[in-house]
């Protein structure tokens, strides 16, 4: 199930030795497991390829901001990452909530001045370059994203950055048995809040109830619904890179109108 060397560095951290390892499914990046020690305690573990570390550290310090910036919502706590000693696998260990479920993704947070500059070079640019040299979108649509480009800081409104889930889909959160709304997966980054809200409409939405509860706290920009798009075209070409060509089609009928 997992490998000793794991198991026995959980139990160095946490002081009780793994009893007992079930498989999670629902992940498409990393293993998943609920993990139970000696002493009745389950954690949430996730492992990977040792080469891919620094995404665990990423999810760590991205949760950890969620943790100190959320009211109200409960976000997994972090026991613990590390590699295994001899560097072929690494691992991320997590409280364990029922009902939760694995997913990741690594992106470039590089800051930049502003949000039309952020989004287009720690954004579009690698994932658009990646579809094209893979063969998955067509190179012509390259002088449609430029044009993009061009026009990105007056389509956006000017507003500072907010902290952001990065990945907030119907699948990355969920309730306890407390009722208490939990949020996990995060692809943390500060930027522009609409990203958030267009993202949760991608695969089916939100509740109604949960768009006029933001509006009333915090209410969105003139034109917001006809930014949807131009904000979900970076996980519609996420989706192209790791999953195929199943989403260009959605990547190229937003693109095409500039």
């Amino acid at each position: 199930m997992i490998q000793e060397a794991i198991s026995r560095q959980i139990a160095s951290l946490l002081g009780s030795p793994v009893r007992r390892v079930s498989s999670e499914s629902g992940g498409s990046i990393n293993a998943a497991y609920r993990i139970e020690l000696a002493d009745s305690r389950p954690y949430f573990l996730k492992t990977n390829d040792g080469s891919l570390y620094a995404m665990f550290e990423a999810e760590a310090r991205g949760l950890s901001l969620l943790r100190e910036a959320c009211r109200g919502i409960r976000v997994p706590e972090v026991k613990g990452h590390d590699k295994t000693d001899d560097g072929s696998l690494s691992w991320l260990l997590l409280e364990y909530i029922e009902n939760s479920r694995p997913g990741s993704l690594y992106q470039s947070n590089t800051p930049h001045k502003t949000w039309a500059s952020f989004y287009s070079h720690e954004r579009l640019m690698p994932q658009m370059k990646a579809a094209i040299d893979s063969g998955l979108l067509q190179p012509g649509l390259a002088r449609n994203f430029d044009n993009l480009f061009a026009r990105l800081g007056e389509i956006f409104p000017d507003e500072p950055p907010a902290l952001l889930h990065g990945d907030l889909w119907g699948g990355n959160y969920l309730c306890d048995r407390d009722g208490t709304p939990v949020i996990i997966d995060p692809a943390v980054y500060f930027g522009h809040r609409e990203m958030e809200i267009a993202f949760t409409k991608l695969f089916g939405g939100y509740d109604r109830a949960f768009y006029t509860s933001y509006n009333e706290a915090w209410p969105l920009c003139k034109g917001h619904e006809q930014r949807v798009d131009i904000c979900n075209l970076y996980p519609l070409l996420v989706h192209t890179n790791l999953f195929g060509s199943s989403y260009a089609g959605r990547v190229a009928s937003i693109i095409k109108n500039f």
